[in-house]
C-alpha cells in the first residue's frame, strides 16, 4: 500500500498516486496476456451451481405458428370470420381491419399435466410431461433476417456472437478431440453462417458446421499415414508457438493453433460418433430412422446425442434452410409436412436422453424466429403472415419444469397478456441453467464489455424446477 502523506497537495497526490494506478493497468493487461496464452477451449466453472451441463438448440426456420402448435385459443376458432383491427401488418404500423383466421388443426390434452398440444405434434405430445412450454414469447423484428439473427446472437441489428459461442468462451470444452459447438443442419437458415460464428470471440469458439450425408465432415481422414502426419503436425506447432512468442496475446494466432490440435483429435473421434450401426434397432425405431441413412431430422437427433454423450458443449440442429421452410404465407398446409419431419425425432431425442439418464443435466431448447398472424387480410385465406408480438417456444430437462406451461397470450394469441418472455430472456435462462450469470460473462471489444443479452434479460423464476 501507498503511504501518502495526510497533507499534500493534488499535484504531488496524482504524481505519488500514478505508480500505483500503472501497477494496476500493468496487471490487468498481463492476465489478458495470460489468458490468452492459454488453451481458449479448457473447460472452466461457472458462476454458480449449473443444473445443465451441456445445451440442444433446436430451431425451426420461417416462423412457425403459435396458434397452430403449442398456443390452444378456442376463442379463436369461435371467432373465426370477425373482424379486427390490428396495429401491426406486413413490417407496418397502422390500423389495418383484418379478419380472424381459425387453426387448421385440432388440439388435444397430453400427459399428466394436460398440456394442449396441436394435432401437428402427437409425438412431442406423448413426451410433453417433460416440456416446459412458453407460450408468451416476443422479439422486436418481423423481418426473417432480423429476428433470425436476434434468436441467436441477441443482436438484431448487427452480427454478434452466437449464443453458442457465447457458451464455448464461458464455459470451454469436456473434450479436446471435438468442437466445443456443433451446428447439424442441411442448409443455413436466414441470416447465414452469422448464426453460429464468433464474430469479435477467438475464432475456436464458432460452430462447426456439420452438413447430413454420407460424409457430414468432409476430408476428416487423413492422406498420409498416422505417424508421418504426427511428425508434420508436431513440426508446424513447434513453429507456430515459436511465431506467437514474438507476438504476445495473438488470440487468432492461438485459436488456429487450437484448431488445428482439435482438427487431428476429430480425425479419431468424428468418425465414430457419426456410424450408428451400433444403435440399436429399438433406438432407431424411436427417432423414426431407417437403418444406413445419413440424413434426416431423425438423423441429426440422434446424432446430436452421440454428440452430447462425447462432451460437446453446445449443439444446435436447424431443420431447413432459407427457402421451403415454415414460411407459410400462402398455405398453412406446409406445416404439416414440416411438423412430420421433426415430430417424432424430437420425441425420440428426448425420450432417449431420459432413458440414459441424461436430459436430467441436457438442455434441449425448441424456438423459431417468430409467429404467424391468427389473422389475415381475407376471411378465407389459406396463409398467415409474420407475427413477432408474440409466439410459443419450449424448454426441456436440464433444470426446468416439465407438463409446465408459462406465460399467455391473449384471446385470439395477438399479444402476450402475462408471464412474456423475451429473446433476451430465453438466453439469459439457457445461460443461467448453465451456471452462467448473463450479465457478467462479457468479452471487451472495441471499448466496450459486450454480453449475449446486451443490456437487457431477465431470468423467469417461475420455470426453474
Amino acid at each position: 500500500m501507498m503511504n501518502i502523506p495526510l497533507q499534500t497537495n493534488r499535484r504531488e497526490f496524482l504524481h505519488r498516486a500514478s505508480g500505483g494506478f500503472g501497477a494496476l493497468a500493468l496487471a490487468g493487461m498481463w492476465n489478458e496476456i495470460q489468458a490468452a496464452s492459454t488453451d481458449p477451449l479448457v473447460a472452466k466453472p461457472g458462476h454458480f451451481p449449473a443444473t445443465a451441463d451441456r445445451v440442444i438448440f433446436i430451431f425451426s426456420t420461417g416462423g412457425v405458428s403459435h396458434v397452430d402448435t403449442f398456443d390452444h385459443k378456442p376463442r379463436l376458432t369461435a371467432d373465426h370470420g370477425k373482424s379486427i383491427t390490428a396495429s401491426r401488418w406486413l413490417n407496418k404500423s397502422g390500423q389495418f381491419e383484418r379478419f380472424l383466421i381459425k387453426p387448421r388443426w385440432g388440439f388435444k390434452q397430453y400427459g399428466e399435466s394436460g398440456t394442449w398440444v396441436s394435432d401437428l405434434f402427437p409425438h412431442l405430445g406423448s413426451v410433453i410431461d417433460d416440456v416446459c412450454v412458453l407460450n408468451a414469447m416476443h422479439c422486436e423484428s418481423d423481418g426473417h433476417d432480423k429476428a433470425t439473427l436476434a434468436a441467436h446472437t441477441g443482436s438484431a441489428q448487427f452480427a454478434r456472437p452466437s449464443a453458442g459461442a457465447w457458451v464455448s468462451y464461458g464455459l470451454g470444452t469436456e473434450n479436446q478431440n471435438l468442437p466445443s459447438f456443433m451446428v447439424l443442419a442441411p442448409a443455413a437458415p436466414y441470416a447465414g453462417a452469422q448464426t453460429w460464428g464468433s464474430d469479435f470471440l477467438p475464432a475456436c469458439h464458432q460452430g462447426t458446421h456439420v452438413m447430413p450425408g454420407a460424409q457430414p465432415l468432409p476430408n476428416i481422414h487423413a492422406k498420409v499415414p498416422a505417424e508421418l502426419q504426427q511428425m508434420e503436425l508436431a513440426m508446424l506447432d513447434q513453429l507456430n508457438r515459436a511465431h506467437l512468442q514474438q507476438r504476445d496475446a495473438d488470440q487468432a494466432l492461438d485459436a488456429r493453433i487450437r484448431s488445428f490440435e482439435t482438427a487431428f483429435g476429430m480425425q479419431r473421434e468424428a468418425p465414430e460418433a457419426f456410424d450408428l450401426s451400433g444403435e440399436t434397432d429399438a433406438t432407431m425405431k424411436m427417432y423414426g430412422l431407417q437403418r444406413g441413412a445419413t440424413s434426416g431430422f431423425g438423423w441429426q437427433c440422434l446424432v446430436a446425442r452421440r454428440l452430447a454423450e462425447r462432451g460437446v458443449r453446445f449443439l444446435e440442429l436447424i431443420d431447413v434452410g432459407s427457402s421451403s421452410n415454415w414460411d407459410s404465407h400462402g398455405n398453412m398446409g406446409d406445416h404439416e409436412r414440416l411438423a412430420k419431419a421433426i415430430d417424432q425425432p424430437i420425441a425420440g431425442l428426448l425420450a432417449d436422453l431420459k432413458q440414459r439418464g441424461m436430459l436430467e443435466r441436457t438442455l434441449v431448447v425448441w424456438t423459431t424466429e417468430f409467429g404467424r398472424t391468427p389473422f389475415h387480410k381475407q376471411v378465407d385465406h389459406a396463409g398467415r403472415e409474420h407475427h413477432n408480438h408474440c409466439f410459443s417456444s419450449w424448454m426441456a430437462g436440464g433444470g426446468v419444469k416439465g407438463g409446465f406451461v408459462h406465460g399467455a397470450s391473449d384471446e385470439h394469441g395477438i399479444m402476450t397478456a402475462e408471464g412474456a418472455v423475451h429473446t433476451h430472456d430465453l438466453h439469459a435462462t439457457i445461460l443461467h441453467l448453465l451456471g452462467i450469470d448473463h450479465e457478467r460473462l462479457t468479452y471487451r471489444y472495441a471499448g466496450r464489455d459486450f454480453r449475449l443479452t446486451d443490456v437487457h434479460g431477465s431470468v423467469p423464476q417461475e420455470i426453474l424446477a
